[in-house]
């Protein structure tokens, strides 16, 4: 009775699913590919990791308070860029230039979470909108070429490693990650951005400030965007213009495999983390089988397409359940 109590309680933790899907993945194209958990596949699948679940978690935070935003990765090729940029022409030492990177993204965050709760207008359209702003001023300050000045000390982060295949690159982001977890599961801060997702007119009447909650959110988001950026730098080795051009369907796939309710109000960090995993499983893999690559946004959709489907039918269910 109780083992049988303690499944079904399981069973419905977000990040079952997502853990279930991954395990069954691997089992798979291990069958058919005997060296894909050699050292370097995994290397190359942790390095992909590293970089995507920041870029998750910069959506998820926003998903959270039930708005989206489209300039996710506008913000982070603009913080990319200021970071290589300023090494480059400016001969700023790196760390100093990680944190001004990251002061940017957060200016661009805080900017966007400002226009959104003063204006009253969609994030959509504030986002979209500020995605062309932020996109043209990166073009505008590289002319569309690349900095190729990155220092060796930056180079040597995104090739390290910590322990064994596991990258260097994969640190910040378990910093991240647990980061946010505290956020959201024990700081009033993390309640309040639930509790506005879930409902806002409802968190207003309780005496949360849903101006500060928004701008707090877009903030992150920034901040996060900003980190994934700067790790891809590193990563790449180079400064390039259209880092964060391809994050905007990936940044919204891994929180909606991870179960996030797209209203707001609900999010899960590890069923995030899980949904970037199973997105690198399937991206390896069809590399692996020398399948068409183009075929990952085509498969990203039908897993987004799935997990909004298979949520919904959970809403449905539970709310049959109390009726």
């Amino acid at each position: 009775m109780v083992k049988s109590s303690f499944l079904s309680r399981l069973s419905r933790a977000d990040w079952f699913g997502p853990l279930l899907a991954v395990l069954i993945t691997v089992a798979i194209i291990r069958t058919f590919s005997p060296n894909f958990l050699s050292a370097f596949n995994i290397q190359t699948l942790l390095l992909a990791i590293a970089v995507n679940v920041l870029i998750a978690f910069s959506q998820m935070i926003i998903i959270a308070i039930g708005q989206m935003n489209l300039s996710v990765g506008a913000i982070g090729g603009l913080s990319a860029i200021a970071f290589a940029g300023m090494i480059e022409v400016w001969g700023v030492p790196a760390p100093y230039a990680a944190i001004a990177a990251l002061l940017a993204g957060v200016a661009c965050g805080v900017l966007n979470g400002v226009l959104i709760s003063v204006t009253g207008i969609s994030a959509f359209v504030i986002t979209l909108a500020t995605l062309s702003i932020y996109k043209g001023i990166n073009l505008g300050i590289t002319h569309a070429q690349p900095f190729y000045g990155v220092p060796e000390s930056v180079k040597a982060l995104g090739t390290a490693a910590l322990i064994g295949p596991v990258p260097m690159l994969i640190l910040p982001t378990l910093i991240a990650a647990a980061a946010l977890w505290f956020l959201l599961a024990r700081l009033p801060a993390g309640r309040f951005i639930l509790a506005v997702g879930g409902n806002e007119h409802a968190a207003s009447l309780s005496g949360i400030s849903v101006r500060k909650v928004v701008i707090l959110a877009h903030a992150i988001s920034g901040l996060l965007a900003a980190c994934a950026g700067i790790l891809l730098v590193a990563r790449l080795q180079i400064g390039q213009p259209s880092i964060g051009d391809d994050w905007l369907i990936l940044s919204f796939a891994a929180p909606v495999i991870g179960g996030a309710v797209l209203a707001g109000g609900h999010v899960s960090v590890a069923a995030t983390s899980l949904g970037v995993v199973i997105v690198a499983l399937i991206t390896q893999a069809l590399v692996l089988f020398s399948i068409d690559p183009f075929l990952v946004q085509v498969v990203l959709g039908s897993l987004i397409l799935a997990a909004v489907g298979i949520n919904r039918l959970r809403q449905v269910r539970l709310a049959s359940g109390r009726a």
